[in-house]
């Protein structure tokens, strides 16, 4: 039995997991597999302050330490902003316990939407890449840090150790796709980068047949803009991937097309989407789900090797999409609950993977 810990948190967290979740229960319902996943429910973020005044309860955690794969909805509220602990801080809590060490970003731009994108269509059709952001190391989470009304430092550190687990992975992915690696660093100025850089290079002899294309991080801003369609696999440290992931999220058009995962060395991973709790839209059913039914195809995936089942869902989603069932941050009038009804409605009609 393949278990999956759902988190739903915050805002309109709930109302696309339930969405997500209704429509993957449909599509292994069809495939005769609903008898192979089993699902919990447990708090984090606002609402596990709520119930339990605890933005990651224990329970949780433990949870999650169990789990083959991990749901989030969404968390966060400014209701919860004074909170001695906030909703984020419930976050990174689960993040550190688990240690989820890669974030990782799939952006694509399809052809059904490649209108909602802010760049011309001759610049951005056809774009698809993933992006490898190490999330645990650099000046987050460097020390000593100090403040103080006249200066402040950070310390901006990363062990080989940190740096080498984040690439191969990226080497690998690579592998999987079109055999392009972009590296990411600032190796002109800072000495992280330099090794960051050593160790890319090092790692590359080990993929004879991958390329790898060395960019500082300034010239890959530029390049995401000019020429995003050039890029495959990419894989940088915390600050720069923090910064180019929310770059590259707006090349679809919108923060609702994109799905999320974090790895972790030894435990599970965790998806979700890369979108806030969007407070002001919750509990109205105007909620946009693809981007967490595209967190679940992501999980079946990369956690279950299930491609084709994946495959089968996102294109029926799509389908939906195509003929005009659209969110209102796509520029349609669809529901929630209607788009969600839609897609198990194309599920239980078409043939099965």
């Amino acid at each position: 039995m393949t278990h999956i810990v759902v988190l739903p948190g915050d805002g309109i967290g709930p109302e696309i997991t339930k969405s997500a979740l209704d429509i993957l229960r449909a599509a292994l319902e069809v495939t005769g597999q609903e008898d192979i996943y089993s699902f919990s429910e447990h708090w984090i973020g606002g609402a596990g302050i709520d119930a339990v005044n605890d933005p990651c309860p224990q329970e949780t955690i433990e949870a999650c330490k169990k789990a083959d794969g991990i749901l989030l909805g969404a968390i966060g509220g400014p209701q919860w902003e004074k909170a001695p602990k906030t909703p984020e801080m419930g976050l990174l809590q689960l993040r550190q316990s688990l240690e989820l060490y890669a974030n990782v970003r799939p952006t694509q731009v399809r052809d059904e939407l490649v209108h909602l994108s802010p760049l011309k269509e001759e610049i951005v059709k056809g774009t698809d890449f993933v992006m490898f952001r190490e999330l645990i190391g650099g000046l987050y989470f460097g020390k000593p840090k100090y403040y103080t009304d006249e200066e402040a430092f950070d310390t901006m550190y990363y062990s080989r150790e940190s740096i080498e687990r984040i690439v191969r992975q990226g080497f690998e992915m690579a592998m999987k796709r079109r055999k392009k690696l972009a590296s990411i660093d600032k190796a002109n100025v800072l000495a992280n980068s330099k090794l960051w850089r050593q160790i890319v290079q090092e790692n590359s002899k080990e993929y004879p047949k991958v390329d790898v294309e060395y960019l500082y991080v300034d010239a890959a801003a530029m390049k995401l803009i000019a020429n995003p369609r050039d890029f495959d696999v990419i894989v940088t440290e915390n600050l720069f991937g923090d910064i180019l992931s929310d770059e590259a999220s707006m090349l679809p058009g919108s923060l609702g097309l994109s799905p999320s995962a974090s790895y972790s060395a030894n435990g599970p991973s965790l998806y979700e989407p890369i979108h806030g709790s969007a407070p002001d839209i919750a509990g109205q059913d105007k909620a946009n789900p693809l981007s967490m039914i595209l967190s679940v195809t992501m999980m079946l995936k990369e956690s279950f090797a299930e491609d084709k089942l994946a495959q089968w869902i996102e294109e029926v989603t799509f389908s939906a999409i195509e003929d005009g069932f659209l969110p209102g941050d796509l520029g349609g009038t669809t529901s929630t609950s209607t788009l969600t009804k839609e897609i198990i409605n194309r599920l239980k009609k078409g043939a099965s993977h």
